[in-house]
Parts: C-alpha cells; structure tokens; sequence
C-alpha cells in the first residue's frame, strides 16, 4: 500500500512539475486531493494507521528499553562522557561538536 501511495505521488508530481497546463492544473490536482483527503473514510483510516503506529512504537520503545542493549545505550545525566567519542574514520576529531 505504502509504494503505491508513493508512486502515486510521485506520479502527481511529476505531471505538476512536468505539466505545460501551468496553473490551472495544479489547482485542479490540489483541489482534488485535498476532497480525497478531507473524505471521512481517507481520515478514519488514516486515524487508524497513526493510532497502530502509535501503539507499535511505544511497545517498541519499552521492549528496547528492558534489553540488554537499551540498557547499554541508556545514558543518565551523571553517566555521560565529558569527551567526544573516537570517530572511525583516521582523521583527528579537532574542531568537531557533538
């Protein structure tokens, strides 16, 4: 679902950008996309999709947080490093901010 959405984007753009109708076309694509947006069941789905997303973050969120890793990467004010970390590449890190 997600590539098709993306391919019609992409689609809509490239006719907009692409387009020698100028203007007009652009509106007339505008408008109806937003009267597709503005539908009652685009927006219930939509509310749908960002509650399920909502709910799998935070559920990942607190499965990462109760790992091993999460609480390797978990760093309080008093445990944070007073010096930047080495980079991997084999230049000096002079001048860097972190």
């Amino acid at each position: 679902m997600r590539g098709k959405l993306m391919f019609i984007t992409g689609l809509a753009a490239g006719f907009v950008l692409g387009s020698r109708a100028g203007r007009e076309k652009y509106e007339e694509i505008r408008a109806n996309a937003k009267k597709v947006w503005e539908h009652p069941s685009v927006q219930e789905a939509a509310g749908v999709a960002q509650a399920q997303a909502n709910k799998l973050y935070s559920e990942s969120k607190d499965k990462l947080q109760s790992s091993k890793l999460g609480e390797k990467l978990h760093v309080t004010a008093d445990d944070s490093p007073t010096e930047p970390l080495a980079s991997s590449s084999s230049k000096p890190a002079t001048g860097t901010t972190y």
